[in-house]
């Protein structure tokens, strides 16, 4: 039904989203004769949900190389060895998104679109904790208001508490009655006009927002878990996009490797990770994610090293994204949140509050559903979940199998990052990678130039070890 769905929008929507390239406000004041001064609230739900699908995506192909999750065909390339690194132009893609949604926000407070308000509101806490998880301090209070042109950078700590509560007052909204103004299905390219999937997604962030708290003083497991009762129930509440011109920009990457474009190379941690090299046991979710070699095996690249084969070139010495990938093939949706990632945070969380039976329960849900999110075989999945690299009672569970399980529920998501950087990078042969620029994992990004060219206000940040508030 989604992919029937995603059919009927893509033309509609493609037009809608290219009026409304933008509200930009601080970073964009000129007139622009082709710009829609006034659109209607369906357009800018639109655009906002498709810019959202899309923005998951630019920020995962940044923090997949963090992760090694990818890496460079090239020795030392610069995300692989975390150098400074010029991320301009995702920068400008969440504001864009997020003046946009502001907008959306405002008209429907006029408009008394409860429905709106509340989608709104969880776009933006969404976008909001994309910009606050990379770099940290970043503009907010002063970004969309058209007073200036150089907004103050609001504290880190401060955006987190705006994150959860734009989340609470987004589900509020979404729980008012008489909507002035319903969702239209057609214009709502994640959750197609559900209120009800809308109020799951907002529980289903917040939990994951709660969670990252759990190096803090302030983390309360129990709070976490309140949010999980609240959000998915299956794969198919899972918040997702899957409408584009062409295909899925995951399978457009792998689509230009195959011509030489150079990119989407699987890093030998994830292939390790998962063909029984760091825990003993063949994970069948691989032969969903990757095509096999020329040689029938599945080679990662060492990230830092570049390519290992026998030229810099793609004759299949190495695994690529591949396009047979329920994630990353042509018509696959972008995942900005889904059931099984949701179950490791309830694992995790009724871990830590020592509720041990619940969170194998979780855990072993939460591997099931990324079995059946992948389209693995039946048989498969439970020879995986009956064998040695799956924790078999409540007894044998523990955080860093809760872990090991999430970096693949997580594959090519943003998320990831924050759990990497949450378990210290304790997965199991993580090393740095070779010519890392730093001598510890990455920890944050630098701001971009063009933001800092442009606003005074920009910090200075060089050190790329330098953990945010809640990574100490």
């Amino acid at each position: 039904m989604k992919k029937i769905f995603r059919y009927m929008l893509a033309f509609s929507l493609m037009g809608a989203v290219a009026g409304l390239q933008g509200c930009e406000d601080y970073f964009d004041k000129e007139n622009n004769p082709n710009l829609v001064t006034d659109p209607p609230l369906p357009s800018l739900l639109s655009t906002t949900t498709h810019k959202t699908g899309i923005n998951s995506y630019l920020v995962g192909n940044i923090t997949s190389y963090f992760v090694q999750y990818l890496a460079s065909p090239s020795q030392g390339g610069s995300s692989d060895t975390y150098q400074v690194t010029d991320y301009t132009g995702t920068w400008d893609a969440l504001y864009w998104a997020m003046a946009d949604i502001y907008d959306m926000r405002q008209l429907a407070i006029e408009q008394g679109a409860t429905e709106y308000v509340g989608v709104a509101n969880i776009l933006m806490a969404y976008h909001l904790s994309l910009v606050n998880d990379m770099w940290g301090d970043a503009p907010y209070s002063e970004a969309f208001t058209n007073m200036t042109l150089t907004p103050g950078f609001d504290d880190e700590a401060s955006l987190y508490d705006v994150t959860t509560q734009l989340l609470d007052e987004g589900i509020a909204e979404l729980q008012k009655p008489d909507s002035k103004v319903q969702l239209i299905a057609t214009s709502d390219v994640i959750h197609g006009g559900s209120v009800e999937n809308w109020i799951k997604t907002g529980y289903a962030l917040k939990a994951r927002q709660l969670n990252k708290l759990s190096g803090t003083s302030s983390y309360n497991p129990q709070a976490v878990l309140e949010a999980v009762d609240n959000s998915y129930t299956s794969n198919e509440d899972n918040a997702e996009m899957g409408v584009f011109e062409t295909r899925n920009p995951w399978s457009a990457i792998s689509l230009s490797n195959a011509s030489l474009l150079l990119g989407g190379w699987l890093s030998e941690q994830l292939i390790q990770h998962l063909n029984g090299t760091s825990y003993g046991v063949f994970d069948p979710r691989l032969e969903q994610l990757a095509d096999t070699t020329a040689s029938g095996t599945y080679v990662g690249t060492p990230n830092g090293t570049g390519n290992i084969g026998p030229a810099n070139n793609t004759v299949k010495d190495e695994s690529y994204i591949s396009r047979n990938s329920p994630l990353t093939g042509d018509e696959s949706p972008l995942i900005i949140v889904s059931y099984p990632e949701v179950k490791l945070i309830e694992a995790e969380a009724a871990f830590r509050a020592g509720q041990m039976d619940r969170a194998f329960e979780a855990y072993r849900e939460g591997i099931r559903a990324s079995m059946e999110m992948l389209e693995v075989a039946e048989a498969d999945a439970n020879a995986y979940l009956s064998s040695a690299a799956v924790a078999q009672s409540a007894s044998e569970l523990t955080l860093d199998r809760i872990f090991q399980e999430k970096y693949v529920v997580t594959y090519l998501n943003p998320e990831a990052w924050n759990d990497a950087r949450r378990h210290d990078y304790q997965y199991a042969n993580f090393t740095l990678p070779e010519g890392a620029a730093i001598p510890t994992f990455i920890r944050r990004v630098a701001y971009p130039s063009g933001e800092a060219s442009k606003n005074p206000n920009t910090p200075d940040v060089t050190d790329l070890s330098a953990p945010l508030w809640w990574d100490q």
